[in-house]
């Protein structure tokens, strides 16, 4: 019934910038806490930027400066404006949705980000 699809990853040249879009349905989206998280093989999934029900953001620390995430409620869209990109980034971008205090947590497939060098 829930489901986040995730659009926009590619290849990209350090520098470089892309956008990744997510399309929730399913969920009432305006009152959910939505981002992305990443993950590289080997290594633990890490928050990179949320936003919450109420607009506010909060970012990994390695990417301040350079993404920035934005939510459009009537379309149940969240997005995230990379720039800068680093070959650090590369990693697998997964959209999330969910609520403080409860067990709905929902996960996106994942969209792999590689960033060249």
């Amino acid at each position: 019934q829930v489901q986040l699809v995730e659009s926009g990853g590619g290849l990209v040249q350090p520098g470089g910038s892309l956008r990744l879009s997510c399309a929730a349905s399913g969920i009432v989206f305006r009152i959910y806490t939505t981002g992305w998280y990443r993950q590289i093989p080997g290594k633990q999934r890490e928050l990179v930027a949320v936003v919450s029900s109420g607009g506010s953001t909060d970012y990994a620390n390695s990417v301040k400066g350079r993404f920035t995430i934005s939510r459009d409620n009537a379309k149940s869209t969240v997005a995230l404006q990379m720039n800068s990109l680093k070959p650090d980034d590369t990693a697998v971008y997964y959209c999330y949705a969910g609520r403080s205090g409860t067990r709905n947590d929902y996960w996106g497939q994942g969209t792999q980000v590689t960033v060249s060098s």
